[in-house]
C-alpha cells in the first residue's frame, strides 16, 4: 500500500516538501535551540500570518507576501530588544498577537472567502503545489548560503554574545540576520505545519539531535536527517489514517523526542 502512495503527484510534492522543510529546520533550528530563541521564533511565525492576510487582500500568493512581512517582524523584535525599554518576552507577546490580528483584519477586508485559510493556520502538506516548492527551494538556498558565509559569526553570538561584542563581532547586525533566517524558515514551513505549529518543527529535530552531539556541523546534519525521517513518517501516517497532516507530523516529532529523551536518561 505504501509503495503505491507515492504514485500520486500530490504525494510526490509532499515528499519533496518534507525534505525542503527539514533542511530549513535542521540548519536554522540548530541556532534556535542553541541560542534559546524558541519563543521568539514562535512570535515571528505568528506575525507571519499578517503577511498571509495581506497576500489574500492584495490577491498575490500568501507565501510570497509572508516573506517581507516575516522579515520586518523579525527585525522589529531585534530592534525592540536592543533599543526599547521593554522586556523581550513582553515584545514577543505583543508581536505574536499583533501579527495574528493584522492577518485577520486583512482577511476580513478581502471580498469573498479564504478557502485554504486553514492550510496556513494548521498546515496542509498534501495541498502544496509546484509554485510553493519553488519558493521553498529558493529560500533553502538562501538559508544555506547565508549560514555558510556567516557560520563563525552565528556560532559566536549563539554561545556568548557579550564576548563576541568584545572581540569586535557586529553582534546586533548578526543577530538581526539570524532572526531574518528564522523568518525565512517560517515561510518555508508555513504551508507544511501552519503558523500555529511552526515552533515545534523548528525546535524538536534540533532538540532530539542535540542529545547525541554538540558539534555544530554534525548537529545540523543530524537535525536535517531527523527532520526528514520523522516528517515523512508523519506524512504517511496522516495519509493512511486520514488525519490532519501538520498535527500528525508534530505528534510524531513529539513522540520521538519523548522516546529519545527517556532512552538517553535510563539507558
Amino acid at each position: 500500500m505504501i509503495e503505491n502512495i507515492f504514485q500520486y503527484q500530490f504525494m510526490q510534492r509532499a515528499l519533496i516538501a518534507a525534505v525542503l522543510v527539514s533542511i530549513a529546520c535542521g540548519i536554522v533550528g540548530t541556532y534556535v535551540v542553541i541560542k534559546r530563541i524558541v519563543s521568539l521564533s514562535g512570535a515571528i511565525s505568528h506575525a507571519a500570518f499578517g503577511g498571509v492576510g495581506l497576500g489574500y487582500f492584495l490577491g498575490v500568493n500568501p507565501v510570497l507576501a509572508a516573506i517581507p512581512f516575516s522579515i520586518v517582524s523579525a527585525m522589529g523584535i531585534g530592534a525592540v530588544r536592543d533599543r526599547v525599554k521593554v522586556s523581550e518576552d513582553t515584545a514577543i507577546g505583543i508581536l505574536w498577537s499583533l501579527g495574528m490580528a493584522i492577518g485577520i483584519i486583512f482577511i476580513n477586508l478581502t471580498p469573498g472567502n479564504a478557502p485554504d485559510l486553514f492550510s496556513y493556520l494548521f498546515g496542509s502538506i498534501l495541498t502544496i503545489d509546484n509554485s510553493d516548492l519553488y519558493i521553498m527551494f529558493i529560500l533553502d538556498l538562501i538559508i544555506i548560503a547565508t549560514v555558510f558565509l556567516f557560520q563563525r559569526e552565528f556560532l559566536a553570538i549563539s554561545f556568548d554574545e557579550e564576548f563576541s561584542k568584545v572581540l569586535g563581532v557586529p553582534t546586533e547586525l548578526i543577530y538581526m540576520l539570524l532572526l531574518s533566517l528564522v523568518a525565512l524558515s517560517v515561510v518555508v514551513l508555513i504551508k507544511v505545519v501552519g503558523v500555529i505549529l511552526i515552533i515545534a518543527l523548528l525546535s524538536i529535530p534540533a532538540a532530539i539531535s542535540k542529545q547525541f552531539t554538540y558539534d555544530i556541523k554534525k548537529l545540523m546534519l543530524l537535525s536535517v536527517i531527523t527532520g526528514v525521517i520523522l516528517t515523512v513518517v508523519g506524512l504517511l501516517l496522516s495519509y493512511i489514517f486520514n488525519l490532519a497532516s501538520g498535527a500528525t507530523i508534530i505528534l510524531v516529532l513529539g513522540i520521538a523526542f519523548t522516546v529519545v529523551s527517556l532512552v538517553k536518561k535510563y539507558w
